[in-house]
């Protein structure tokens, strides 16, 4: 782990409680029976304890489409070939896909970042270019990627959250691209958990069962070739350069990045809950600062989520990515906070509170 990355986790630090029971006793005096708004009390609350105040505000939304391709798609684990991920990206820039749509209804800016797609685009006002290299090593035969490879994805997502920071963004969604990419969200799942490839597999964008069970075959044949068949929690980074991808490092550095920076960070699907997932075993203080978007189809995302300790906001019945289910949670987060500020106290309404029993 290099300096620039152990000074960044050293500066990590959990939200107070303090300012959780703050919210608590405030939520605890508007014109409701006690906890009646359920997990929106729970969500302004955490919104409270990552702005430290008791006005929150959400002052501006991002959502960070992060793409990459894949070398593992050479074994056939994939629906799609891999030029797909080229061709989603023009159509994420053309506004022409499903987190398009759901972002402008939520009124988030939509960032795509080449983070490693095997293929050139043009500039355009809503792509970052920082492409690491076409795509990762099959990581069937090689480890995914170099020292080097890691440091710099990672730091795609660090760099965003520092600029998104500054540019007054205090919500964010990480999502992503890259056919080949549930292959490696399993391969990690099952290395940092131990549990079974075939538990932790599913059929992606779309594989027959007979497909499945092929992936969850190759995956098990990856976990053998780089030593990763026993949880190997203590050393994630590990697991990330052998058997990850470009996107799910920068996605990495950007919850990371977003918890040193106090903002409320939302993750998608299984993939960026296997980036999450990553950051959490480095530094477990970044769930203070994460919502759990929905809960996806995908068998390995549950698993993930209970290692993060977080409810999923949605149950859509979701296998798309892109950051669609964290964009559609934007309008949870923002209904909370407007609960939380906007609702009158008992004492405001001249209302009778209820009876001591």
């Amino acid at each position: 782990m290099n300096t620039a990355l152990q000074t960044l986790l050293s500066s990590i630090k959990a939200a107070d409680p303090v300012w959780r029971q703050r919210a608590q006793e405030r939520l605890d005096q508007l014109t409701k029976p006690l906890g009646s708004l359920g997990c929106l009390e729970e969500v302004a609350a955490q919104v409270v304890a990552i702005q430290q105040t008791l006005r929150p505000q959400i002052a501006g939304k991002s959502v960070y489409v992060f793409a990459a391709d894949h070398g593992i798609v050479e074994e056939g684990v994939t629906a799609y070939p891999k030029e797909v991920t080229r061709q989603m990206v023009l159509n994420f820039l053309g506004g022409g896909a499903a987190i398009n749509v759901i972002a402008r209804k939520a009124e988030a800016r939509v960032i795509v970042v080449d983070a490693g797609v095997d293929g050139d685009f043009t500039d355009h006002p809503g792509l970052v270019r920082r492409k690491v290299r076409r795509g990762t090593s099959n990581m069937l035969h090689a480890p995914a990627m170099t020292e080097e490879e890691l440091v710099a994805a990672m730091q795609i997502g660090i760099d965003l959250a520092e600029s998104a920071s500054q540019q007054g963004v205090n919500l964010i969604a990480v999502g992503e691209m890259g056919i080949g990419n549930t292959t490696a969200a399993s391969a990690i799942t099952s290395a940092l958990t131990g549990q079974a490839p075939e538990k932790v597999t599913g059929a992606g964008a779309g594989l027959e069962q007979a497909a499945v069970r092929h992936k969850a075959r190759v995956i098990e044949a990856v976990l053998h070739k780089h030593g990763l068949s026993v949880p190997s929690v203590a050393d994630a980074l590990n697991v990330l350069r052998r058997v990850g991808g470009l996107e799910i490092a920068a996605m990495t550095g950007m919850i990371l990045a977003s918890a040193k920076l106090r903002m409320a960070c939302v993750i998608d699907g299984f993939i960026s809950t296997a980036a999450a997932a990553i950051a959490y075993s480095i530094q477990p203080q970044i769930r203070d600062y994460l919502f759990a978007g929905h809960q996806s189809q995908e068998p390995g995302h549950k698993i993930l989520l209970d290692l993060l300790g977080r409810t999923p906001l949605l149950q859509l019945s979701l296998r798309l990515g892109e950051g669609t289910g964290a964009v559609l949670a934007f309008h949870l987060i923002e209904v909370a906070v407007n609960l939380f500020n906007e609702m009158a106290t008992f004492t405001q309404a001249k209302i009778s509170g209820a009876v001591p029993s």
